[in-house]
């Protein structure tokens, strides 16, 4: 365990006696309580981000060109000089 002052802001420490109140529990024991909920909360909406997805589309190849032939490809996009 570890002893640390903390500043709570007027609105939080007033609703952290209520719920002490409530759960008829010392305050220390609330606040330990609450703390753990939300960071359990916090760790559940990280494990739950989805991931980016690619949503692919085809974008079609222009007339007289074919990945038959990449070389020829690289070619047209690169130039020559750029072997």
């Amino acid at each position: 365990m570890m002893r640390t002052t903390v500043v709570l802001e007027d609105d939080v420490l007033e609703r952290l006696q209520e719920e002490s109140r409530i759960r008829e529990a010392t305050f220390r024991g609330t606040l330990n309580d609450v703390i753990r909920d939300g960071l359990a909360v916090a760790q559940q909406r990280r494990s739950k981000s989805t991931p980016f997805r690619v949503k692919p589309r085809s974008i079609g190849l222009k007339k007289g060109l074919s990945y038959d032939s990449i070389s020829h490809l690289l070619a047209i996009g690169e130039g020559e000089s750029a072997r």
